[in-house]
């Protein structure tokens, strides 16, 4: 397994725009090429915009997904993969060929379809389904995992992505800035985003704040750590919908130290190169093989009054 050069980028995306979408893709995934990158992620349903879907009937629904990997976007996709010879990892909506609705977030290259992970926690829309499986696939020898948004926050996807062999999960969200019954949560004021030529002290302390990257900062680092993995996170960068969102994408290795990170407020991405070393000196790899599952592999397993349907609904768990 050799060194990888990965970038996970921002954008501002429009809703439902996929041709737009696609080509602000498209213009990162040519510049991260140009610097070097192997690899390159955007955020979760990138390509088809995400928080508008809370308003969208069934129908309306079906109309915005495609089949995957035989839809335009996918293909799409692939192309852009193939003139760059770039790996890229996206997210839209997919119907399947009897009409049921999911949140997938897929991994191409210049060969076709890679990966596809359905999201496991769905929530903006009622009208899609829940995926039932991990997902595991390679990028030049690295094993890697896909886990969407709040995918991320039941820390059990996480451990078991990485003990079905993840070395890289790939963490794609739309999240932040939205309120939530945690202290300090809340909608970021919009003029502060359409004066930040002006003023973007105020934007930034805000978007680093409770309602952003703090609140981020608690847990997020900690998923890479425990788990020894290289986690690469993206998010989107301005307007969603009726909702602001601040960026912050960012590459954290098995220490939970930031590699890189997005910081402006423009559509950007980082890069960073990545290297096997660290997947066993960090302390997460001590801890997985110091394990003792038969104290609480039926602990783990028990059945629990779910909360799930109440705590979907909070626009912060996405």
């Amino acid at each position: 397994m050799e060194k990888l050069k990965i970038a996970t980028a921002q954008f501002e995306h429009r809703s439902a725009d996929k041709a737009y979408n696609l080509n602000v893709i498209e213009r990162l995934s040519k510049e991260a090429a140009a610097q070097g990158a192997e690899v390159i992620a955007f955020h979760e349903c990138s390509i088809t915009g995400y928080t508008f879907a809370r308003n969208l009937d069934r129908q309306q629904m079906l109309d915005i997904a495609e089949p995957v990997p035989d839809g335009e976007s996918t293909q799409k996709l692939i192309a852009i993969a193939a003139k760059y010879n770039i790996t890229i990892l996206a997210g839209l909506f997919e119907k399947d060929e009897n009409d049921n609705l999911y949140k997938p977030y897929i991994c191409v290259d210049k060969n076709g379809l890679i990966a596809k992970h359905r999201k496991l926690h769905p929530f903006i829309s009622p009208h899609l389904t829940a995926g039932q499986d991990y997902t595991i696939f390679e990028i030049k020898g690295w094993k890697c995992g896909i886990l969407i948004c709040y995918d991320n926050n039941v820390i059990e996807n996480v451990r078991a992505t990485k003990l079905l062999g993840a070395d890289i999960i790939f963490m794609p969200h739309v999240t932040m800035c939205t309120p939530s019954s945690r202290p300090g949560a809340g909608f970021v004021d919009l003029g502060l985003w359409h004066n930040r030529e002006n003023d973007p002290t105020s934007l930034r302390l805000e978007f680093d704040g409770m309602k952003g990257r703090s609140w981020l900062m608690k847990w997020l680092p900690a998923r890479a750590y425990d788990n020894a993995v290289y986690v690469v996170f993206s998010n989107p960068i301005g307007m969603d919908d009726d909702q602001l969102k601040n960026g912050c994408s960012m590459i954290i290795d098995p220490f939970g130290d930031i590699l890189a990170e997005c910081r402006t407020f423009e559509d950007d991405f980082v890069t960073t190169t990545i290297t096997p070393g660290k997947l066993i000196q960090a302390g997460g790899h001590r801890y997985i093989n110091a394990r003792r599952p038969e104290l609480y592999q039926e602990i783990i397993g028990r059945q629990h009054k779910s909360a799930q349907k109440v705590i979907w609904l909070q626009p912060n768990n996405s």
